[in-house]
């Protein structure tokens, strides 16, 4: 593959007699399958042979030994490259020169290896290692979870290091109390779901300590709760007029705006969760029948759906005309090289996007505004709510029924005293 970005046979075989000669040929017919620019592969192949140079000055033998070479080459890369840097936002862009093509090529080579997300240890990686994989593989929890644990415990490590806690066990209810008083990342209070996330975690870790005797005694229960009530917030749902103002804001000339457009739909249209719009595939369009599968619901189970006119043309569409043509099967591709799966994160921040291009306000905006959009205009054609909850994959009846506070004509009925039906 070397051949088709080198004009000249000697310079390829150069490349290809280097250490690395055989993992920068994979990952330039990697980039080829994805459809990357030639100038684009070209420059990211010079990063590598420069990394290979460095790492056998390293005195690396083994490709396992090339993770922990990383930051050292971006670091050397920057004393080299970046003395014209006078900004913050330059420098990152000329940190990521080196460092992606490089962290690509390992994510072929080293089984495991991730990157830059990994770049900062977990919390408590020394204290309690084994933790995450707990809620791993015993736990079960998924990527989107372990984030948030990550997120808190590393703000917690954080807050003990400021006062000079060295060791758990000089861990006191009165500091975790003070802990959960600490500002959030804009300086504000914590608000209730963030109260809620932030002390669940520490529980959670408290426990395990105590399971794993690092703890003498189980900290968990002096970690305060937050009295929660049952059905006491209401759906952040827009108007259906709102939404078509949403669609209408998207430039469907282009790849992205197709794909967006169907995105939006997909959200609208099924009260789907982000996740489950970036987990659809290909062969998840039964075109024949008419038909969509949605297989990685919330609660492990897998629904069909009859295919919406209007979403298969918009699938269409973009399948035809937006999609890059790519061997990977999931639908939604990132839509600059190389055109890795779209993931649900980047669906959000889409959804969030047209929200506020439109004008349309909403609490919290973005992609759960449209599924709560979906399930109102359910409850406002008075279809069932056990109907609804499994329409849009609710674990549970109490997830559904918290839409009837906002039942309108229902509680109308019930206010003029002929709610017998209505019940």
């Amino acid at each position: 593959m070397l051949d088709h970005y080198y004009v000249r046979p000697k310079a390829a075989d150069r490349i290809r007699g280097l250490w690395l000669g055989p993992a920068i040929d994979r990952y330039a017919a990697w980039m080829a399958e994805r459809g990357a620019a030639k100038a684009t592969v070209t420059r990211n192949l010079q990063a590598l042979i420069h990394f290979d140079q460095f790492a056998r000055n390293r005195g690396a033998m083994t490709w396992a030994d090339l993770p922990a070479l990383v930051e050292p080459f971006v670091d050397q890369w920057m004393r080299e490259h970046g003395t014209w840097c006078t900004s913050t936002r330059a420098r990152q862009s000329l940190r990521s020169h080196p460092r992606t093509p490089v962290e690509q090529t390992l994510r072929l080579l080293v089984p495991g290896f991730i990157g830059t997300t990994t770049r900062r240890p977990v919390p408590f990686q020394e204290t309690a290692p084994d933790f995450f994989d707990y809620l791993r593989q015993e736990r079960g929890l998924r990527s989107a979870t372990l984030y948030q644990y990550v997120y808190h415990l590393r703000v917690f490590e954080a807050y003990l290091r400021r006062l000079g806690i060295g060791a758990v066990g000089e861990i006191s209810p009165a500091l975790l109390t003070t802990f959960l008083m600490e500002p959030g990342l804009q300086g504000r209070p914590l608000g209730p779901d963030g109260m809620q996330g932030r002390g669940g975690s520490l529980r959670v870790f408290l426990r395990y300590l105590h399971r794993q005797r690092i703890l003498p005694m189980d900290l968990s229960r002096a970690v305060p709760r937050r009295r929660g009530y049952r059905q006491a917030t209401l759906p952040r749902a827009i108007t259906w007029g709102e939404v078509e103002r949403v669609l209408a804001v998207v430039d469907r000339r282009t790849p992205v705006g197709k794909r967006d457009y169907a995105i939006l739909l997909l959200l609208a249209t099924y009260g789907l969760r982000a996740r489950e719009v970036a987990s659809l595939r290909l062969e998840d369009i039964d075109w024949p029948r008419a038909q969509m599968h949605v297989t990685a619901r919330k609660n492990g189970h897998s629904t069909i759906y009859p295919l919406a006119t209007t979403v298969g043309h918009a699938l269409v569409d973009y399948l035809k005309a937006g999609r890059p043509s790519v061997a990977d099967r999931p639908i939604f591709l990132r839509a600059i090289a190389p055109f890795t799966p779209l993931p649900c994160s980047a669906i959000a921040t889409r959804a969030s996007h047209y929200l506020h291009v439109a004008g349309v306000a909403a609490p919290r905006a973005g992609s759960h505004t449209f599924r709560h959009t979906c399930v109102q205009r359910l409850v406002d054609a008075d279809v069932p709510f056990k109907v609804i909850g499994d329409y849009v994959g609710h674990r549970s009846a109490d997830s559904t029924q918290v839409y009837g506070k906002v039942a309108l004509h229902l509680l109308r009925q019930l206010a003029l005293g002929d709610g017998e039906e209505a019940l």
